[in-house]
């Protein structure tokens, strides 16, 4: 099957095995990255992994993928559940869905060092909420909640001595904080047919980094927001935990169907930072009519559909939201495009490929956090 091979070209194994690794563990990092790339079908997911030990050997007589599949089930990672025809299957659980984020996470953000407040900083000094360690003179208004009364004690101390102590004005130091600060995320997803054309599963990676700025969001930055929404013929939000069953359909591209399901998304939000993240390979092709009707045209960049594409970044420009495209197709005239949209919304693009993708969106997430925190 054309797909396993291309799934095992996705895969480097070594002889050199961890001391540490169980027969479980080894397995089971292998099979999370199969349940993803099988959008959640354990049967398909298990086919896959049998045909991987065939080939290398991944298991031993004393622990055989049976056994593997019995610790799933007594760890709670898989759980039996009645398909619509009746029959009994094998999914996955909550707790896997979890740990497919946390490997997505490491894997694409392994380098991130973890904070330890878990919040954003800005870089304006003053009555903020989260303490440096820097102090400054007090000066006329500050809140005597923030003098920092051990510091200013030591001053008098040192001025005026211990016998005959005295507090003055000039002894007293305030502790610099930093104000914490929210993002409101959205991430657009393209789930056009494109996604999967030409030999190159272009999904499997998107829903990756989708999973784990959802993961770095929840256990890094708490206070943010993230909403993940998939636009094809039409738009539509999904939860984190649809994420590793997400499959590309038989549609077109109705990129503004995902714009203005995004504004709509972030106009709810209170906080004063919002920005839009969008991954898509292919050219808008299809718009949806008052009348409930389509209009789809695959040939080329079709005017009408465009112009309405910039109008959403102009729309998205004045309510303050900038628009960062991820555009993995390298085609000139869709470079053409894109450069086009951004202009129009003031935001940025990348056109990239599969590789780095999620280490792009990161950096973009760090960088347009610093920048558009109001102090």
């Amino acid at each position: 099957m054309n797909n396993k091979k291309t799934l095992r070209k996705g895969f480097v194994f070594k002889t050199f095995e961890a001391p540490y690794q169980s027969p479980f563990d080894k397995l089971f990092e292998i099979f999370k990255e199969l349940i993803t790339h099988t959008s959640g079908d354990f049967d398909e997911a298990i086919d896959w992994l049998r045909e991987l030990d065939v080939e290398y050997k991944l298991t031993t007589p004393e622990y055989t993928i049976d056994d593997f599949i019995e610790d799933l089930k007594k760890k709670g990672y898989i759980r039996v559940e009645i398909k619509p025809d009746g029959k009994g299957g094998t999914a996955i659980t909550a707790k896997t869905e979890r740990a497919i984020r946390q490997q997505a996470l490491d894997r694409i953000f392994g380098n991130i060092k973890r904070s330890g407040q878990g919040n954003h900083k800005s870089k304006t000094p003053g009555a903020g909420d989260e303490h440096t360690g820097d102090f400054r003179n007090y000066q006329f208004g500050d809140a005597l909640d923030k003098v920092s009364m051990t510091e200013s004690l030591k001053n008098a101390q040192i001025s005026h001595g211990i016998g005959d102590f005295t507090l003055s004005e000039d002894d007293l130091v305030v502790e610099e904080t930093l104000h914490k600060s929210q993002m409101s995320t959205v991430l657009m997803i393209d789930i056009s047919h494109s996604m999967i054309l030409y030999g190159e599963d272009r999904i499997t990676p998107a829903k990756k980094v989708a999973m784990a700025l959802a993961e770095l969001i929840t256990t890094r930055y708490p206070k943010d927001t993230l909403d993940i929404l998939v636009f094809g013929n039409d738009a539509w939000q999904i939860e984190i935990k649809d994420l590793p069953y997400l499959k590309v359909g038989p549609y077109h591209t109705n990129t503004v169907a995902g714009l203005q399901l995004a504004m709509d998304l972030l106009r709810r939000k209170r906080n004063t930072n919002k920005q839009i993240f969008m991954i898509t390979d292919g050219k808008p092709s299809c718009l949806r009519l008052p009348d409930g009707e389509y209009y789809k045209n695959s040939m080329g960049l079709d005017a009408h559909i465009v112009n309405k594409c910039y109008a959403m970044a102009q729309q998205a420009r004045r309510l303050h939201i900038p628009i960062t495209t991820f555009m993995i197709a390298q085609d000139a005239y869709l470079r053409q495009f894109v450069r086009a949209f951004t202009h129009a919304n003031q935001g940025k693009a990348f056109y990239t490929g599969i590789k780095g993708l999620g280490e792009m969106i990161f950096e973009d997430y760090e960088t347009n956090r610093k920048k558009r925190i109001r102090g």
